[in-house]
């Protein structure tokens, strides 16, 4: 019995060092999750995040996969594992082992996947597509159960209009149905993925874990499942991504791999905003670094991208989310704040996995000089390459704004002009996304002065001008943010999304007949658009606006559109004799809105203050 019980006693001795070892070197995150076999480049680079782990040795027994080198950093939490996986590794699972002292202390299980059929191959966004841009927090509520999650910092207050209101990722894939009625054809959802913030967290460019989705808007595999039921309705899913910063709550900021992990890492310093500076011949490096370098608010520290950890890290997770997913495309944010040449480097990864894929970026200026330099195919004045296919096209939508709300007769439309002018700049001016609004302005509707003819003037040229519409979600029901630019009034919520609304415009309860002839309106020009192929990929010309009409032409060896935009709120006659080098052998016009048929001879009759989009004959 004694015996029985020393051996007892030692047992538990020895289970006891085991626990203290592995308590130790306890890893909690590899980062990237799980990777795929057939990538066109075989590195991939682990982040491993533990207790005290840097005295472990990682050890990989898988055909096909190695361990290229193991990286240590001043931070013994991390380990950087980088990895080199064989043209022909197959996909499975595997052990990555930990080791110390010669002794295997903790076994982490690791899988590669096999890519879905065609994903190197996947088509991105393009001029035939018509992008929906979605807040999720504020477009619908799908699962009320979610808006509480235990142990988040920020709680559900739908009366608060910088709080969280409670969309989510579910609220979306059981509307998709209206957004394919609607005539869209990809959606760019703002992001999704963890915000552990105080507060303001609704809006997601506060990410806290950049491989998880919040709970508060459901799922990982929900996201899949959005991505999934999209694209079995015809609609691609375009990931909001940031990588200039993340949130000051992100897990790693309690500890980070390296001192030079995120910049200014001491002292709070905010960028000057100062976009000029990346292409200033004369610029001084003190303002320089204050752009790139410095924080774009308190609680969005600036990532350090000419860190090389950092800069695969980034790089990996964007290819990741895109692989997973099965994206139709990214939409970056802040384009030009990151370092420069890490940005050549990410979109010039990202486009090498995926050569027919679509990157828009976000350049908000209104200068197409600096908007320009980014696109791919541009020849910079500082020999600056970039891999980025599009841009948000801002300095169109200034000017389609200001083109509008001009007061006098004969500057009506010059600033859409003259800026349409300067397409020359541009590498791809037809691979530009055009828009209305978006999420950090205010309503369409609102600019310009909820005039309803102005509305469907400016619709219709973002509909049938080069390149790919972009709609903010509401606009079709004329959502609008008068007296006030609070970003929490401008993302209001959809009416209909929530149980309980009066208004509905999924199904038109409640709306009004303005409402519902906007909605109509946007319906009819996007599903026209679908099957446009002179719309999508046809030459553009436009004519000097005159007396407050602006005539553009779309056109193809087979086809030709007519789009005239009337300014004047009475009905205009315009003689067509100076557009007769494109309606040469034109006998009729057929109004892709209202079905009337125009007699192109003579002078054509213009409804006060309306569009006509003339398919001729």
């Amino acid at each position: 019995m004694r015996k029985f019980k020393l051996l007892l006693l030692l047992s538990c001795w020895l289970l006891a060092g085991l626990s203290i070892v592995y308590g130790q070197n306890k890893i909690n995150r590899i980062e990237p999750p799980n990777w795929w076999v057939g990538m066109k480049n075989p590195a991939l680079q682990l982040l491993v995040h533990g207790d005290k782990i840097s005295d472990l040795h990682p050890g990989i027994a898988y055909p096909g996969v190695r361990i290229e080198q193991v990286i240590l950093v001043e931070n013994p939490n991390y380990l950087f594992i980088n990895l080199l996986i064989a043209e022909n590794a197959k996909a499975g699972k595997f052990e990555i082992t930990f080791s110390k002292d010669g002794r295997v202390v903790e076994r982490h299980s690791y899988e590669l996947l096999a890519r879905a059929p065609g994903s190197a191959n996947r088509q991105g966004f393009t001029n035939a597509d018509a992008l929906y841009l979605i807040t999720p927090d504020r477009f619908v509520n799908g699962d009320p159960g979610n808006d509480y999650v235990e142990g988040m910092r920020e709680k559900p207050g739908r009366q608060n209009p910088g709080g969280r209101h409670g969309g989510d990722i579910k609220g979306m894939i059981g509307h998709l149905d209206y957004i394919a009625d609607m005539g869209f054809t990809a959606i760019w959802v703002n992001p999704v993925l963890e915000n552990d913030m105080a507060e303001y967290s609704y809006h997601g460019y506060s990410t806290t874990d950049f491989y998880k989705v919040d709970p508060r808007f459901g799922s990982n595999e929900e996201y899949k499942q959005l991505a999934d039921a999209a694209r079995a309705k015809g609609i691609g899913l375009i990931m909001d991504m940031i990588v200039n910063h993340c949130g000051s709550e992100h897990w790693w900021m309690n500890d980070k791999p390296t001192h030079d992990w995120i910049n200014f890492p001491d002292t709070y310093v905010q960028t000057n905003h100062k976009k000029a500076v990346i292409q200033d011949p004369y610029v001084a490096q003190y303002d320089y670094d204050r752009f790139v370098d410095g924080w774009f608010v308190e609680t969005m520290p600036d990532l350090n991208q000419r860190n090389n950890l950092m800069a695969a890290y980034l790089i990996q997770n964007s290819i990741w989310w895109v692989e997973y997913l099965g994206l139709a495309g990214i939409r970056m944010d802040t384009y030009p704040y990151p370092d420069k040449d890490f940005m050549s480097d990410w979109s010039c990864a990202v486009m090498k996995e995926y050569p027919n894929f679509n990157i828009v970026g976000e350049e908000w200026i209104g200068n197409p000089d600096y908007v320009s330099f980014w696109q791919r195919g541009k020849v910079n004045h500082n020999g600056y390459t970039s891999c980025l296919p599009s841009l948000m096209d801002f300095p169109l939508q200034e000017s389609m704004r200001d083109g509008l709300n001009e007061k006098e007769q004969d500057r009506a439309f010059q600033p859409l002009y003259d800026m349409l002018a300067r397409d020359f700049l541009y590498a791809d001016p037809f691979n530009l996304v055009v828009f209305p609004d978006n999420h950090d302005m205010s309503r369409f509707y609102t600019q310009v002065n909820e005039d309803f003819g102005l509305f469907k003037l400016g619709l219709a040229y973002v509909l049938t001008t080069r390149g790919i519409p972009q709609i903010y979600y509401g606009t079709e029901v004329l959502m609008s943010n008068p007296g006030t630019d609070s970003h929490g009034v401008i993302r209001s919520d959809f009416p209909g999304g929530w149980a309980g609304d009066k208004v509905n415009a999924f199904t038109g309860q409640g709306l009004t007949e303005k409402q519902k002839e906007a909605q109509a309106f946007i319906r009819k020009l996007n599903t026209w658009r679908k099957t446009a192929e002179v719309v999508h990929t046809g030459k553009l010309m436009h004519f000097v606006p005159e007396k407050g009409v602006y005539v553009l032409f779309r056109y193809n060896d087979k086809e030709k559109v007519m789009v005239v935009l009337n300014w004047n709120e009475q009905e205009t006659g315009l003689p067509l004799g100076r557009f007769s080098e494109m309606l040469a052998g034109v006998s009729k016009g057929k109004d892709v809105l209202s079905g009337q048929v125009f007699d192109m001879k003579g002078t054509l009759s213009l409804p006060a203050r309306a569009p006509l989009v003339l398919e001729l004959e």
